[in-house]
């Protein structure tokens, strides 16, 4: 489930907060990478657990509509068509997925009333539901497309739900673009007749990238006198202890890659961490840290320093 890049920012997350506390002990920030990393998938379990309650939600207005004998209206007809689609029904029955959920205590989108609701009155005010509403009989195509639609166009984007993740884990906010992606992955891959089609990968599938995320950590945190003196001259007019906070943060981190872990080419290096400052850090900073990798990268290959292993790692 996790990339590469997702383990470079949460080993930067753990780096700044390390940063942060004063006193704070390297096991300690090991703990708290590995712990991130498990909670990668909790978070995905937290998402499909949100199918579930919509689910259930549509289903109680529909028995309130019953039990009070209320006028069959135009929501009604609405409420009525969401709760017969075929996929929203297959997440809702997943026998592997509902015991999953039982096991993970902190997953209570029942006590969010108000959001499901009002998520609900959006997801059926929509014009894609609409379109969906006026074909008579949905083929299960049909009812795909449009559960993969409504959670692109109002789930995903919920400024609600970003603001609730936040909250609960504030790892989750950076987790939660790929764990949609994941999501929207999945659904695409949904099959009625093959209940493993909705999936349930681990958080990191290989121990190498695990071992390579504390390794990192450990190299940027244990060595960072060093990291920072590699830092003279190369940043004009501002001293190491002047840069931003968080633009040290990813230039340490880098260095160390390119420094200690020779089976990395220098292209992927310099790659992701521009990239990570583009969401992470200042808008000036990508240029910045872009030339000051630059000069370092010269530097370590004129002097031998940076060593490669294996063909095209340059």
């Amino acid at each position: 489930m996790l990339t590469r890049r997702h383990i470079r920012i949460k080993v930067m997350q753990s780096v700044y907060s390390f940063n942060l506390g004063k006193g704070k002990k390297l096991e300690d920030e090991i703990v708290f990478f590995k712990k991130s990393v498990d909670e990668t998938y909790d978070l995905y379990l937290l998402m499909l657990a949100l199918f579930k309650s919509i689910k259930q939600y549509v289903n109680e207005q529909l028995l309130a509509y019953n039990k009070h004998q209320i006028i069959r209206d135009e929501k009604h007809l609405k409420l009525k068509r969401l709760s017969e689609n075929r996929f929203l029904n297959f997440i809702n029955e997943h026998i592997v997925l509902n015991k999953h959920i039982e096991n993970k205590k902190f997953i209570r989108w029942d006590l969010e009333f108000i959001f499901i609701k009002d998520l609900v009155e959006e997801m059926i005010s929509r014009k894609e539901f609409e379109t969906y509403l006026l074909n008579d009989r949905p083929s299960e195509k049909d009812d795909l497309r449009w559960l993969i639609k409504s959670f692109k166009n109002t789930i995903a984007p919920s400024s609600y739900l970003y603001k609730y993740i936040e909250d609960h884990n504030l790892t989750w906010s950076d987790d939660l673009p790929l764990i949609n992606t994941f999501i929207l992955k999945t659904l695409k891959q949904l099959s009625l007749d093959n209940s493993q089609s909705l999936k349930f990968s681990k958080s990191i599938e290989s121990v190498d990238d695990l071992e390579f995320g504390i390794e990192l950590l450990k190299k940027a945190i244990l060595e960072e006198e060093k990291l920072l003196k590699e830092l003279e001259g190369k940043t004009p007019n501002w001293e190491a202890e002047r840069i931003a906070q968080m633009d040290q943060v990813i230039l340490k981190i880098a260095i160390a890659e390119l420094l200690y872990f020779p089976n990395i080419p220098i292209k992927v290096s310099l790659n992701e961490y521009l990239e990570i400052s583009k969401d992470y850090s200042t808008p000036n900073s990508n240029n910045f840290i872009n030339g000051v990798l630059d000069k370092l990268v010269r530097e370590f290959i004129d002097e031998k320093r940076m060593i490669k292993q294996g063909r095209g790692l340059l």
